[in-house]
């Protein structure tokens, strides 16, 4: 697959109805967190980079090469707004198991290269803050309905 373009959320950032398409929205703004987490304590481990091809192909169906992913995590899609900004409107328009599925594949970013780092603590924080996450959905709990 070719490197995404970003067009949801670039269209998100000059106001416009991203809320159309969930799927791409999250999509775009997964790649994005995971990207930017492979940078988060400034050292961009091969390991990082394969598991965000991964995940994206689990959550997405769509494929992504190591110079995709290292092309998002360097984007400058956020001139206008902050990544923080972005996450805090799009949590409005991403549901419950969008914002879900973002963290639990942020924190296992996270744990991907066996070290965590208080830059990745940091960043995991402002995204799930960002995110507007509940604590039980952080802690990944969840209603039964059985």
């Amino acid at each position: 697959m070719a490197l995404i373009d970003f067009s949801i959320i670039k269209e998100f950032l000059s106001g416009g109805d991203a809320g159309k398409d969930k799927e791409e929205l999250f999509k775009e703004m997964l790649l994005l967190v995971l990207a930017r987490a492979t940078r988060a304590d400034a050292n961009v481990e091969s390991i990082e980079v394969e598991h965000v091809q991964k995940a994206m192909k689990e959550m997405t169906g769509d494929d992504f090469s190591k110079a995709d992913i290292l092309t998002a995590a360097s984007s400058e899609i956020f001139e206008s707004q902050s990544l923080e900004r972005t996450l805090a409107n799009a949590s409005r328009k991403l549901d419950e198991g969008h914002r879900i599925s973002i963290l639990d594949c942020l924190e296992s970013l996270i744990r991907a290269d066996g070290l965590i780092r208080d830059p990745e603590l940091d960043f995991f924080n402002q995204v799930a803050t960002s995110l507007q996450a509940t604590p039980s959905e952080i802690a990944g709990l969840r209603v039964s309905t059985s």
